[in-house]
């Protein structure tokens, strides 16, 4: 079945193009999810509130642009719609320059591992974090997707960034220490004279 038939299907209430398109957008779907909540219980949800969404708002698709891209942006919008009502986005004002940014040094962190400190952030660092890097939005455009200001969109970015860096460093510098103390027992060097 073509995506146009799946949406055409769809938009009768039919139960099984649903779960056709269910089957065909969940992995994408749960993705986006996943990296704008705290956990997978929450992404779970975000993404089972997603679908509700897509299946109530369907008639709108005009087919104009790609519906997989149409339905990104209904993920992204559920998501943060949970976000906006839970915890406010602003921060209060600090003196950041606008282009601040924060190497990361070391290349030795895995994708996997990264992806977990950033699941780690808080949520207005995580979200303009993921909105920003991840997915290319302007500071404009967070700032009217989370209803604030392109410079609390820097702020915020700028503490996600430099949050990262300090747990990158953070763990870089607990797995020297174990690895001294390793060399330490292993040639039985006593700690003190380390």
């Amino acid at each position: 079945m073509s995506v146009e038939e799946l949406i055409h299907h769809c938009k009768n209430g039919d139960r099984k193009a649903q779960e056709h398109l269910y089957r065909n957008y969940a992995g994408v779907l749960y993705g986006i999810c996943l990296k704008y909540s705290r956990n997978k219980a929450e992404a779970e949800d975000s993404l089972h509130d997603c679908f509700m969404t897509i299946y109530e708002k369907i008639d709108q698709y005009t087919s104009k642009g790609s519906f997989e891209g149409w339905i990104k942006r209904i993920a992204v919008n559920t998501v943060l719609q949970k976000y906006r009502k839970e915890e406010p986005l602003n921060l209060a004002h600090e003196n950041i320059e606008d282009d601040v940014s924060v190497d990361i040094d070391n290349n030795d962190v895995c994708l996997q591992t990264l992806l977990g400190y950033i699941r780690e952030l808080p949520g207005k660092y995580r979200t303009t974090f993921n909105l920003f890097v991840l997915d290319g939005y302007t500071h404009k455009e967070i700032g009217e997707l989370l209803g604030t200001s392109a410079g609390t969109s820097k702020s915020n970015l700028a503490r996600a960034r430099l949050l990262l860096k300090e747990r990158i460093e953070t763990k870089v510098f607990q797995s020297i220490i174990g690895i001294v103390l390793m060399l330490g027992k292993l040639f039985m060097i006593p700690f003190e004279s380390i």
